[in-house]
């Protein structure tokens, strides 16, 4: 697999276009709210891309750094990061905190697309 290619359809995105991107997409939308700092996001990142390049003809993902988007963190109750949120028809519908393995987030995708 080419790795670059696989960060390309993790997109960034900020309070300016998340409803944009994330509340009015019309597919699931798998959002990781991570900052720099953070060794457990840097450790799931790898896992979010591959996913990203996996299912991205059912799934959007984007990544949202906390400490450049405070607000949108506060808003979805992020509390501890990595958070990563399922977004489906603008809701949230599933949550994980902290690092988990390709395996268990790909269990907990399944729950959401099908």
């Amino acid at each position: 697999m080419n790795l670059k290619n696989s960060y390309n359809r993790v997109k960034a995105v900020s309070s300016a276009d998340f409803d944009s991107e994330v509340i009015n997409s019309s597919m699931p939308v798998l959002v990781d709210f991570w900052a720099d700092w953070c060794m457990p996001c840097k450790m799931l990142s790898p896992i979010v891309e591959e996913v990203a390049e996996e299912l991205a003809d059912r799934l959007k993902v984007v990544k949202v750094n906390v400490d450049e988007n405070p607000d949108l963190a506060m808003s979805y109750g992020v509390q501890a990061i990595p958070t990563l949120l399922v977004f489906k028809d603008g809701r949230v519908v599933t949550e994980t905190v902290g690092y988990l393995s390709k395996k268990a987030l790909m269990d907990k995708l399944g729950e959401v697309i099908k």
